[in-house]
């Protein structure tokens, strides 16, 4: 999708940022994976197990998605057609109405092919933004905390987000395959019956931490 078609969404400036500097987003990846999920759902599921609606920057984007979401879990078939009914008819997107702008989406869609990697973009570009929520965060409790606020306490929050959002930002991870989960118990249970010890993985050393783990594992 060119950005320069008039028929493409224009995004209102966000008055929280500054003119000069907009948070990361990329609205032609947004666009290619929702055209893409409305002409072939299958795509849908190449992006379900880490790409929810907050990912997208752009407000719209993320109304479609979680509807054309609910519609496909639901076993039915998200289209143009069938979407337009659960949206706002009456927003105007530069001239367009919403049923025109998901049908300018479907008809411009990129190929299911693309999908992974766009919605993969969009994911990485929302941990970003994250990322600078935190930093703006930690940088005006610094500046307005109170007197009895321990610079220990906010580094210590500060490393708690961080965590949380290098383990957000992990998106090869979800669910496994029966037979692959399977697998790999199996391969657990014959490592621990041939170690010293009876553990799945390798001793640290500290007896009641090893009961609780079954020692330190292999990383996947």
């Amino acid at each position: 999708m060119a950005a320069s078609d008039s028929n493409v969404l224009k995004l209102a400036p966000d008055v929280t940022s500054p003119a000069y500097r907009s948070a990361p987003h990329n609205i032609e990846a947004e666009q290619g994976v929702l055209g893409a999920m409305l002409v072939n759902n299958d795509a849908f599921y190449r992006v379900s197990d880490f790409l929810k609606a907050e990912h997208f920057y752009e407000p719209l984007h993320q109304t479609i998605f979680d509807t054309a979401a609910s519609i496909i879990r639901a076993g039915k078939i998200a289209t143009p057609v069938t979407l337009k009914t659960f949206l706002p008819a009456d927003t105007d997107l530069g001239g367009m109405t919403v049923a025109q702008y998901i049908a300018r989406l479907a008809a411009e869609a990129t190929t299911i092919i693309n999908a992974q990697d766009y919605g993969r973009s969009i994911y990485d570009l929302a941990i970003r933004r994250q990322l600078i929520g935190v930093g703006e965060d930690m940088v005006n409790v610094a500046y307005d905390a109170p007197v009895d606020f321990a610079p220990r306490a906010q580094i210590e929050d500060a490393e708690r987000r961080l965590y949380e959002l290098a383990e957000a930002g992990r998106y090869d991870g979800g669910f496994q395959r029966f037979s692959q989960a399977m697998t790999t118990a199996l391969e657990m249970a014959a490592n621990a019956y041939q170690r010293d010890g009876k553990l799945s993985g390798v001793s640290t050393g500290l007896r009641d931490l090893d009961a609780r783990m079954g020692g330190l594992q292999r990383s996947a």
